[in-house]
């Protein structure tokens, strides 16, 4: 836990006024808890004796009311140390979680694809979330109780050494079994969580499948796979839950035996004269609260050692280092005009079978090109690398001669307007989907760019037009739908580059050609390279280039190609021939 105390020093800058605060409020606290028991013990030494004073009644009124006031200034300050570290601590993992995030979005695309997303997002909310919940239900009452602990033991000592040393022999020997079970529950905790990792990760495969998993009938499959992992998690959580019970248990036969030694030795203590009753009951009350802090830490044991495995989780993916980052010296990029250029690019994915090897490819300003070829080519690769997801392993890519290894990620992006294949839609309104990343722009401008990718019609006719929500992944629009709308989207940023993936994958006809003109309006005085299987689409562009082996098979426009008659023009007669069919078919 000390270790991770540590990491989180980073994010307190800016709070240590406040934690003063609360730190005087929780040692005020911890004074009132410390004078508790004493109103009782002058009651027991000046009253309940064989020769009451004569102002009994008024000593006994004035203890009450002192207790009374202990009573109620330990509340109010441990209010407000409760309430400050409250804040304080929602504070810091605030910033935790927003750098996390932050940080998740800057990680790798080889780390994305080796990660689940289940997972990732339980670091994100679960993990964070439970550190910050035991920070105030755990963390704090142990602090407290460890001044507590501090404070009675100086004033034990101070009543009676002797008997402090008698109450105190226990502690050592539950300091060494509360260490070495808690290492047991820490395990335990540790892979009790990672396996909820794995159930989180089950589950958001299975609900963002669930369209699929119902048509094949797989429910009870995907039943077994959750079960088991839930299963495995319900082993590790009894382990360790076992082990706190356990560690509970010992700390409560050590209680019981220290207590019955001060019992012994206390009462003689107090026949002998050396002690006066009053001061055996304060020690019997603090023996109490002595042994608190180590009652806790077994009750919180398995607690706080899930809260360190997610704070091991959420700093460990904070470790990870992103394979494509700035490179040290590079500066803001320039503004392109928007000539491309790939020299000598080879490329693998994990060290596998080339993908690219040795393309070369110039693409001039506002020149509109088309990538086509066999599926696994390495057609959106190009896309992937001009993006700088991933770098090339050999070659270099220029932007307007410009090396974009050289220039900084976010200045490189900004000026690279991208259309999945899949779009990206958020579960706000159409209009704040449109605008995404352009800034602060204006309704006018969000209908004008709509109206250029050919949405502007079906938003008009829904009844909250652009304030109408998009569902989940836009569930309740079309595929057509959707991407005009990530076209839209395309429109609004002022790029000189347009990349797209796909964008008519999976679309029918109607559908198709609307994305189509989309495109075309979207595509005008923009550098553009779209990677597509449909030909009719690609012959819509300035030029097709075809790939073959990593490298460029056939290069030129459409009626060039074709009159060429190579493998662009066997392609072309084979889904034109497939398109007369399915028509006919119609």
């Amino acid at each position: 836990m000390t270790g991770l105390m540590r990491r989180f020093r980073p994010y307190m800058r800016g709070e240590g006024l406040v934690l003063t605060g609360g730190m005087t409020a929780l040692i005020a606290a911890t004074a009132m808890k410390l004078l508790e028991p004493w109103p009782l013990k002058f009651v027991v030494d000046s009253v309940l004796r064989v020769e009451q004073p004569t102002d009994a009644a008024t000593v006994i009124a004035l203890c009450a009311a002192a207790l009374i006031a202990i009573t109620a200034a330990r509340a109010l300050f441990q209010f407000l140390a409760t309430t400050v570290f409250s804040l304080v601590g929602g504070r810091i993992l605030t910033r935790v979680r927003a750098a996390l995030f932050d940080h998740v979005q800057r990680l790798s695309a080889d780390f994305h694809e080796k990660s689940r997303a289940g997972d990732i997002t339980l670091r994100l909310v679960g993990d964070v979330g439970m550190l910050k919940d035991t920070a105030v239900t755990a963390t704090l009452p142990l602090l407290g109780n460890i001044l507590v602990l501090t404070g009675m033991i100086g004033v034990m000592l101070w009543l009676d050494w002797r008997l402090a040393l008698v109450a105190l022999v226990p502690l050592p020997l539950l300091w060494w079994a509360t260490r070495r079970v808690s290492a047991r529950i820490g395990q335990a905790s540790r892979a009790q969580r990672k396996r909820e990792g794995a159930i989180a990760a089950t589950a958001g495969e299975a609900l963002s499948g669930m369209r699929a998993i119902q048509a094949l009938g797989l429910e009870g499959s995907v039943n077994r796979m959750f079960a088991g992992a839930n299963d495995r998690s319900l082993t590790d959580g009894v382990r360790a839950g076992r082990l706190s019970a356990a560690l509970e248990r010992m700390v409560d036969a050590m209680v019981g035996i220290a207590t019955a030694a001060i019992l012994w030795f206390g009462a003689h203590a107090v026949i002998s004269g050396r002690l006066t009753p009053g001061e055996m009951l304060v020690f019997l009350t603090y023996l109490k609260n002595t042994f608190r802090p180590v009652r806790e830490y077994a009750k919180y044991s398995g607690r706080l050692a899930k809260a360190a495995a997610a704070g091991d989780r959420v700093f460990d993916l904070l470790d990870q280092v992103p394979t494509v980052r700035d490179r040290p010296g590079a500066v803001a990029a320039p503004a392109f005009q928007g000539t491309v250029r790939f020299h000598d690019v080879g490329f693998a994915y994990g060290g596998g079978a080339p993908v690219l090897s040795g393309l070369d490819l110039t693409i001039p300003a506002d020149q509109r090109v088309a990538v086509t070829g066999p599926s696994g080519i390495g057609k959106s690769t190009l896309l992937t690398l001009l993006l700088r997801l991933r770098d090339p392993v050999t070659g270099s890519i220029t932007i307007d001669g410009t090396d974009i290894g050289a220039v900084t990620l976010a200045s490189l992006r900004g000026q690279i307007s991208f259309v999945a294949q899949e779009p990206l839609l958020f579960s706000t309104t159409i209009a704040e989907n449109i605008a995404l990343g352009a800034g602060d722009v204006t309704r006018t401008r969000i209908e004008e760019a709509a109206r250029l990718a050919d949405a502007h019609g079906f938003i008009a006719a829904l009844p909250q037009g652009y304030d109408t929500l998009v569902a989940e992944r836009g569930a309740n629009f079309s595929a057509g739908q959707r991407q005009r709308l990530a076209i839209a989207r395309a429109a609004l940023r002022p790029a000189p580059l347009l990349l797209l993936d796909e964008p008519t994958a999976g679309l029918d006809s109607t559908s198709e050609d609307a994305v189509a003109r989309a495109i075309d309006a979207l595509s005008q005085g923009r550098t553009t390279l779209m990677v597509t299987h449909n030909l009719s689409l690609a012959a819509r562009m300035d030029r097709i280039i075809l790939l073959s082996d990593g490298q460029l098979a056939e290069d030129g426009t459409h009626d060039t190609l074709l009159a060429q008659g190579g493998r662009y023009a066997a392609m072309w007669r084979l889904q034109q021939g497939r398109g007369v069919r399915d028509a006919a078919a119609g």
